[in-house]
């Protein structure tokens, strides 16, 4: 059972997502417990990168329902199509949001959130069953690396949506 993570402190992002993949692999490859997987992935996020919010939304029944997160209060339910996380989950396209106010449809869960990255969770069928939610409570928080290294773990999640 793993108690810590260890990364490079001050590194740039991509390295530190680079030394997160094995050991988010690691931890997901032993527990069968999906919400036991997102509430660790939303840790580790947060705690290595300093996320302001770091989350999951799960599909049902039309709408995107709060999972596992770390990070003040949220949304519970987005409808799909709605706000950067519906749009990202309807269009099965990371979307990267430099600044959230920019953004037509910006649902503020937070006023404090400023940019956002939203990646889409498959199963193993490539369907769509979610999404990864990122806030930075900074402008322009979030480029290609970001989006590289969390499809990357979402990549890692397929195989636990089917357990």
């Amino acid at each position: 059972m793993a108690e810590s993570i260890a990364f490079s402190k001050g590194s740039e992002k991509s390295v530190i997502y680079t030394e997160l993949l094995p050991q988010i692999e690691s931890l997901i490859s032993v527990e069968t417990h999906l919400v036991a997987n997102l509430a660790n992935i939303a840790a580790v996020l947060k705690e290595a990168f300093n996320f302001y919010w770091v989350g999951f939304y799960l599909a049902k029944k039309g709408e995107l329902v709060l999972g596992p997160f770390q990070g003040p209060l949220a949304c519970t339910r987005i409808k799909f199509g709605e706000g950067v996380c519906g749009h990202a989950f309807s269009t099965s396209e990371t979307t990267i949001v430099p600044n959230v106010d920019e953004f037509p449809g910006h649902i503020a869960c937070s006023s404090a959130s400023r940019s956002e990255i939203v990646v889409p969770l498959f199963d193993r069928n490539a369907k769509p069953i979610g999404v990864l939610d990122v806030d930075s409570d900074k402008l322009n928080d979030f480029d290609e690396a970001d989006a590289r290294g969390l499809e990357a773990i979402a990549a890692l999640l397929a195989n636990s949506f089917n357990n």
